[in-house]
């Protein structure tokens, strides 16, 4: 109720589902009655009652509004004529007490008499004990004490509270607490002035109010969290009231400066500690951050004080109306208050306002942070921006816009404030008073402040800004904005906190770098309100504090990965440029950087014509450079720190040094101020050091070429003149590393640069591929917008090795950004799911428990960074949301496509960045004498971006860079002409490698999909020739090259267009019979025999395309063609080297190793008809200990070809070095295919090579290789069955008119390991089913020989027999181990049962055997893995013989399972058991029955006879010797099984024994002469094809 008649009840209660949403009253039911003593008049009961009410109270409450409460008597048999509900009793409460809300439980007496007048302003426990003042006014009652006496009341148990009921309160409006109550009191009376005045019980006057407020001050502490959120912002606002405008009491002014900032402090970090999971990512409390931003004035500047006029007095809503609570107490402010409200709408001054202000107000806004006063509306330079800071003549306007956007207040303003604006004066700065109370603080004060500097570093900020603002200094010079001693103070605060950044380094990590990044904040802030020169200052001062401790600091690393964030944060000013002063002479001013005002500096920027520096100073950080750009300079140094090898933590140094600069020079190329061409390459000055940084870091940056050698040094090749002397043009002076704006520091730092020139033995850890590739955007970046003209000077004054470097760093930046394509992305993506999938697997063993609590912690600590978790942070304070997105587990096509798209732009333009570069260095070395070896690296360079995947763009382009670098009179470039010959010359005389390289590169885009580039590099070719052709008349050297590089691409080329090369030929050959020039001469013929040469390539291309699914027939063909160029020495080992490439592609490393032995032999053959040295290999001969199939290389002599000859063996294999690298590769592939007996003879060959060169590095690697191979070979070689399986061989043969050249032609196919006959059937058969169609193809079942006139004409047959290796008798007794029986392999076997009638197998009277040897016409392994029948021979063995074969078979077992060792009892028992135990039918007992129970009547078969006798007793031998062995290796649990054979074996010997015992008569008397040799070959009946 808001007054005491009924009338007056208020509709807040909310209502019922059923009723409407708010009523006046509310009825709870009875749940239960308990007789009693006090129980209500009537009732005789005293009741329970148990509900819930919820009510919305007003904005303003008052004393009047309280709660009634009203108990009735319900007659459960209402008399007639007496009312259903009797009143009973009455009590109630007031909302207010004191000013403050009431809550809480409360036990209230109940009258029985209803309230008299004015019960409202008592509580029922004392109302009837007090006295009723005659005013309403409480302050009046007070003073004039004018008291009359309240009636008498009755009261339910002699005034005993009798009902409980409890108030909670939700209220965004009253605080609840009463500490904060007390505080807000004291504020408002000290505002108000009026004393005495009643707090709670007490009186306070003048005297005692300062020791209140001093004591509420201390007990803000106590205050309870939730509360003390709330009402945050304005408890901070009285605060900094009280810092600002301190009391007057008594006349006296008393200082609560410090007990004010001591406040602030612990209510910050309370509100920080309440609101510690609502952090964001810098630790920073969002409610904090919006009070700075939003909520905080400079007292004084609210727009009803700036009119002049004084604040309407608006009776607060959390006070009584005589409590003397702040009538200027807008607690409403700090939180969103729904303007529904109706008893706020009308409120002067109210939320109205308060919204507009809060709406109108933003944060810090970055978005826009490279907008300058030059650029700003109305400035010479003016942009569209989103809304100007302040534009209109209100300057109420302008204070409610901008109040907490800091870059409004910077570099001035376009429209001045009113005059009659009214100024600050006769009041404290909060920012002096900040900085003077945290300098002064102690210790625990201090720590607290420390834990949230950014606060106060931001809340100095803002009234720093607001007071420039405000008191129209913004127009002021800067050295006179702020005074000396709130300098003082601030240097002295900088220091501080410097010092306690370097000292937490490594004790609190995670403070050490919030404090850090706050002091970058701050000190990049004051860089737009102070003079510059007092900030940098400032930095220097804090870079000598971190570098003296970097001396004996333990951990390097961590103080120099903060000092790296430091420097990102400063250098992401929104005038980063034109503080560096980007345009002025490169000599030092005075002090590190002249103060200037912005509006003078930005008007200059970029149109001052700068005078000529000494351009190596620009390139290098130097001192001038470094006090002259001096945030640039800081940067670089960073960089320079971070890339020295000895660097430690060096990952993270990379990453965060180099981001910074990638993140910078992105800024710059998006900014708007920024896109004119003369602008951007002044920006770009700043960073030329950046390019010899890269230089000398390149040994480090991340190799990008994709295999060993891909990446040639082109420095090296320009180092032989300058051998020794020391390159200090491209260096870092040590001072340089730890000096800021020409200071230098003491020379003992750890962290300094090493000087002298970059070289390859400096040890370091390399950069990881990501760093690399933004290090060298940066370079790419700052190479495309430099002025050329400066490029050039720079170029000319570099030394050799330095320009060598140079052209090793564009080298780098084609191989880091060469396009991948699609397919690569895709193959990303799928890695990515898969790294996804090992997440989940993770989670689940998290879930399910498998994995420890220990594990887990010990994984966690391996992965987690020692640097915290902020390296990904982009360092802007109004924005967190950059961060490295977690990776997807898939993307789509489109995103997938667009990547591919940014890629292959990238690569473009990074491809044109080097083209420019090059042809800068091509016009510096025009004129040089070493413009030769100069212009060899450039091609290099070039070669290596034609040879990547590029744009057709980009091709056409670098194709005419490519003419005009080889071209005879130079022409091309920039018009500047070379000498006659010279560079030509050079490149088809002194390096083949060259002109190999650009024949390969031209031929391959010769066959490109897109006609420009056909055009060009037709065009390209045929100028090559040309050239060629005029030194000498002849151009054989490009007619090798060129069918060689053909050669090759046909051999290697997968997507290679036969019908577009074509296309170019034919044009080749137009240019030729249409050259004016050359008409008369023989130029138009030899192009033309070149172009045939060329087209029957691409018909055997054709052929090749044909059977590209038919490995065998693809390896015949190029098998063919080598063999087609035995008399040209290079074509030949172009294709033998592309023979083992593919091979090696399709698992046979064995015959890849051949091709490459094949390949050494060929160049031996050529180094021995050269010279006759005692190291190298007497030509083919040395190399028949690895294959005997090499001599055929030796076709090469001098009646065929002269070593001498012009384009021949010109490659740069046929070399000692280049036949080292065919040894090696030969070795790797043998080790790969596990002939590591053969490794063994190559290396017999290579050792003596290196020995005579001295190259112990090889030699160690040599005999390192040799050890692990013969170990392997102990390994391996154990038992009967060794761990190594070689190739598994088949003789197939062809049969039908469809096969044309292979009709019934047989060859023996060498398959991998392992390989059975259905396998290899199966594949043969689907293979030629797919080309000659269903139904025409058949497998032949069987070996028996092929009669062709039964076989249909119109099908193909294929008979396919599994052979072994086969050797005579002495050949055994050389091939010992089994690498020797399956390697140098020519003749195989294989037995065809059959017996007279036609069956395969019968009785044992008629089974007889037919024995084919086959001979191929060269020793497997071959550079082939199908070899040509070349010689077959047939055996058959009589019934007789294959008995005997039989046997010793059986005998051989029985040997070997009794004889092994370790022994193998199961092995052991199966032989036995097949041997001794019973069998059903053509066991050994069956053989001796049938061939020796009776003499045989021919005398022929006298000697079969005797030799199967022998094979038996030697059976019988063999199986007692197993028995007994047998015997010594089973258990208890085998004895009778063994008994059992021992038994079996006794009744096979005594069947045995007759047979065995008689004796053939004509054995005893002595040989005729004339009996021939049965066991002879020649003896057997034999057939020869």
């Amino acid at each position: 109720m808001v007054g005491e008649d009924p009338s007056q009840a208020l509709p807040v209660i909310f209502g019922k589902s059923s009723c409407s949403e708010f009523v006046r009253e509310a009825f709870t039911p009875v749940i239960y009655h308990n007789k009693c003593v006090g129980s209500f008049p009537g009732s005789g009961r005293s009741p329970e009652f148990y509900e819930e009410f919820k009510l919305r109270l007003p904005a303003c409450v008052t004393d009047n509004h309280h709660l009634l409460f009203t108990f009735y008597h319900i007659s459960c048999q209402p008399r007639p004529g007496t009312a259903l509900e009797t009143p009973v009793g009455f009590t109630w409460i007031p909302l207010l007490q004191h000013g403050r809300l009431r809550t809480g439980p409360f036990c209230l007496p109940v009258s029985v008499d209803r309230p008299p007048p004015s019960y409202s302003m008592l509580t029922p426990d004392l109302a009837g004990e007090l006295w009723l003042p005659v005013c309403r006014n409480v302050w009046a009652w007070w003073c004039d004490q004018q008291l009359v006496a309240l009636p008498g009341m009755r009261w339910v148990d002699g005034h005993k509270g009798v009902f409980s009921v409890a108030l909670t309160a939700v209220s965004s409006v009253h605080p609840q607490d009463p500490h904060l109550d007390k505080f807000f009191t004291l504020v408002h009376v000290l505002e108000e002035g009026t004393f005495p005045f009643r707090l709670k019980d007490a009186v306070l006057s003048e005297g005692t109010v300062e020791q209140e407020l001093r004591a509420s001050l201390t007990a803000l502490r106590l205050a309870s969290p939730e509360p003390l959120v709330a009402f945050s912002h304005h408890v901070l606002d009285k605060l900094v009231q009280l810092v600002v405008r301190p009391p007057i009491i008594g006349g006296q002014i008393v200082n609560l400066g410090r007990g004010a900032f001591e406040a602030m402090a612990h209510v910050v970090s309370l509100v920080h500690r309440s609101l510690e999971t609502a952090q964001d990512a810098r630790g920073h409390c969002p409610l904090l951050a919006a009070y700075v931003h939003y909520a905080f004035r400079l007292p004084g500047t609210e727009p009803g004080s700036l009119s002049g006029t004084p604040p309407v007095t608006v009776q607060p809503a959390t006070l009584a109306r005589g409590s003397g609570r702040p009538s200027s107490l807008y607690l409403a402010r700090s939180k969103s208050i729904s303007s529904s409200n109706p008893d706020l709408a009308g409120a002067p001054g109210s939320v109205d306002d308060e919204v507009s202000r809060i709406l109108a107000s933003k944060g810090i806004d970055r978005s826009h942070s490279w907008v300058n006063s030059a650029y700003a509306p109305g400035g010479s330079k003016a942009v569209l921006r989103r809304a100007p800071p302040y534009c209109g003549t209100d300057p109420r306007q302008a204070i409610d816009r901008n109040a907490s956007r800091t870059s409004s207040y910077l570099e001035g303003a376009t429209s001045a404030p009113s005059t009659s604006q009214p100024r600050l004066t006769g009041h404290k700065l909060l920012h002096e008073e900040l900085a003077l109370q945290w300098v002064v603080s102690g210790s625990t004060v201090r720590e607290t402040v420390l834990q949230h500097a950014w606060f106060f570093f931001q809340l100095m900020v803002k009234s720093m800004a607001l007071h420039l603002l405000l008191g129209q200094r913004l127009d002021t010079p800067r050295r006179l904005r702020f005074p000396s001693h709130f300098l003082d103070d601030i240097t002295s605060l900088v220091t501080s906190v410097g010092m306690e950044v370097i000292t937490r380094c490594h004790k609190d990590a995670e403070l050490a770098e919030h404090l850090n990044t706050s002091l970058a904040f701050f000190l990049s802030d004051l860089l737009s309100l102070t003079d510059r020169g007092f900030v940098f200052m400032l930095v220097r001062a804090h870079y000598k504090q971190v570098a003296t401790r970097l001396q004996s600091a333990p951990n390097p690393a961590a103080l120099l990965s903060l000092r790296m964030d430091f420097t990102r944060v400063l250098c992401s000013h929104e005038h980063y440029v034109t503080l560096n002063l980007p345009c002025c002479p490169l000599s030092p001013p005075a002090s590190p950087s002249p103060s200037v005002s912005s509006t003078t500096s930005q008007s200059s920027a970029f149109s001052s014509q700068a005078p000529d520096p000494k351009v190596t100073s620009m390139f290098e950080l130097s001192g001038p450079f470094r006090q002259q750009h001096f945030l640039a300079g800081l940067l670089l140094t960073e960089l320079a720190l971070a890339l020295e090898p000895e660097a430690e933590g060096a990952s993270l140094l990379h990453k965060k040094a180099i981001s910074a600069v990638h993140s910078l020079l992105c800024s710059h190329d998006a900014d708007p101020r920024y896109a004119d061409a003369t602008v951007k390459a002044r920006v770009a000055e700043l960073y030329l050091p950046l390019l010899s940084l890269s230089r000398d870091t390149l040994p480090r940056l991340h190799d990008f070429a994709e295999g060993p050698g891909q990446r040639s040094r082109l420095a090296s090749m320009l180092d032989s003149d300058t051998e020794g002397e020391g390159d200090t043009g491209g260096t870092i002076n040590p001072s340089v590393a730890m000096a800021i704006a020409g200071g230098p520091l003491a020379p003992g730092s750890r962290a300094s640069i090493s000087q002298g020139p970059p070289t390859a033995s400096r040890s370091g850890s390399t950069l990881s591929a990501e760093s690399s590739r933004t290090l060298l955007v940066c370079v790419l970046w700052v190479l495309k917008n430099a002025e050329p003209a400066l490029l050039h000077r720079w170029a000319a004054d570099l030394a050799l090795p330095q320009l060598g470097g140079l052209l090793d760093l564009l080298h780098l930046c084609l191989a880091a950004f060469g396009h991948k394509g699609k397919k690569a992305f895709e193959r990303i993506n799928s890695l990515t799911f898969k790294k996804s999938l090992d997440m989940k697997a993770r989670l689940e063993e998290a879930i399910l428990g498998t994995i420890g609590a220990r594990q887990e912690m010990v994984r966690r600590s391996r992965e987690r960074s020692p640097y915290g978790n902020q390296e990904n942070v982009r360092w802007r304070k109004s924005i967190t949301h950059w961060r490295q997105t977690s990776d997807r587990v898939d993307k789509t096509k489109d995103e997938m496509e667009h990547e591919a798209l940014v890629d292959g732009n990238l690569a473009t333009e990074a491809s044109l960045v080097v083209l420019d570069t090059l042809e800068i260095i091509v016009q510096t070395v025009m004129l040089s004498e070493a413009r030769e070896s100069v212009l060899g690296a450039v091609l290099k360079v070039v070669l290596f971006s034609l040879g990547s995947a590029q744009s057709a763009l980009f091709l056409q382009h670098g194709l005419a860079t490519q003419r005009a670098l080889v071209s005879k009179d130079g022409e091309g470039l920039t018009g500047v002409c070379l000498a006659p010959g010279q560079f030509p010359e050079l490149l088809f005389e002194e390096d083949t490698e060259l002109c190999a390289d650009l024949c390969l590169r031209l031929l391959r885009h010769c066959g490109s999909r897109i006609s420009a580039v056909r055009t060009h590099a037709s065009a390209s070719l045929y100028l090559l020739m040309r050239q060629n052709f005029e030194i000498g008349n002849n151009f054989a050297r490009v007619k090798m090259q060129v069918t060689m590089s053909l050669s090759s691409l046909v051999g290697t080329t997968q997507n290679f267009s036969e019908e577009h090369l074509r296309r170019s030929l034919k044009t080749m050959l137009t240019y030729a019979e249409e050259d004016v020039g050359l008409r008369d001469s023989t130029f138009a013929e030899q192009v033309q025999d070149l172009m045939f040469n060329l087209h029957m390539i691409l018909t055997d291309t054709v052929k090749m395309k044909e059977h590209q699914e038919d490995p065998e027939m693809l390896i015949d063909l190029m098998y063919r063609i080598a063999r087609g160029y035995q008399g040209s020495p290079d074509l030949r080992l172009t294709w033998l080297q592309n023979m083992a490439g593919k091979h090696a592609e399709l698992g046979n490393h064995a015959e890849a190793a051949q091709c490459m032995v094949h390949a050494a032999a060929l160049v031996a053959e050529y180094l021995a008809l050269l010279e006759d040295s005692r190291h190298l290999p007497v030509g083919c001969v040395s190399f028949q200990n690895i294959s005997s199939n090499v001599l055929e290389e030796s076709a090469i002599s001098d009646d065929i070809l002269s070593p001498d000859e012009e384009g021949f063996c010109t490659g740069k294999h046929f070399t000692e070095l280049g036949l080292v690298g065919l040894l090696e590769q030969a070795a790797a592939y043998f080790t790969m295919g596990g002939l590591y007996e053969a490794v063994n003879e190559v290396y017999k060959t290579l050792i003596p090579i290196l020995e005579a060169h001295r190259d112990y590095k090889k030699l160690a690697a040599v005999h390192g290789k040799l050890q692990e191979a013969f170990t392997k070979i102990m390994q391996q070689s154990s038992g009967w069955e060794p761990q190594r399986v070689f190739g598994t061989y088949f003789r197939v043969g062809f049969y039908g008119a469809r096969f044309g050249d292979l009709d019934e032609q047989e060859f023996v196919y060498k398959e991998p390991s392992i390989t059975k006959l259905a396998e290899i059937s199966h594949r043969l058969e689907e293979f030629y089913t797919e080309r000659f169609g269903e139904d025409v193809v058949e497998i032949v079942k069987d070996s028996n020989p092929v009669d062709k006139s039964k076989l249909e004409p119109q099908k193909a047959y294929i008979q396919i027999t599994y052979v072994e290796p086969y050797f005579d008798t002495y050949e055994l007794k050389d091939r010992v181990t089994y690498f020797d029986r399956n390697y140098g392999l020519r003749t195989f076997l294989f037995c065809t049962p059959f017996t007279p009638d036609g069956r395969a197998h019968g009785e044992l009277p008629e089974q007889h055997k037919r024995k084919t040897l086959l001979s191929t016409a060269h020793a497997f392994p071959y550079i082939k893995t199908r070899i040509r029948v070349c010689h077959r021979e047939e055996t058959v063995l009589t019934p007789v013989e294959v008995a005997i074969e039989d046997m010793q078979k059986k005998t051989r077992e029985l040997a070997f399972a009794t004889e092994q060792d370790p022994p193998d009892a199961k092995m052991l028992q199966m032989v036995l058991q097949g041997s001794v135990g019973p069998t059903v039918n053509q066991g050994p007992l069956e053989v001796a029955q049938v061939f020796l129970a009776e003499i045989p009547e021919d005398r022929k078969l006298f000697r079969h006879h005797n030799k199967l006798r022998l094979c038996f007793k030697d059976f019988c031998k063999k199986c007692e010797d197993a028995l007994r062995k047998n015997k010594t290796l089973i258990g208890s649990d085998q004895k009778e099984y063994h008994r059992e054979m021992e038994r079996n074996y006794c009744r096979l010997r005594e069947a045995l024994q007759p047979l065995l015992t008689q004796r053939l008569p004509q054995l005893l008397t002595p040989a005729t002469p004339s009996l021939r040799n049965s066991l002879n070959r020649s003896s057997f009946r034999k057939a020869d094809f």
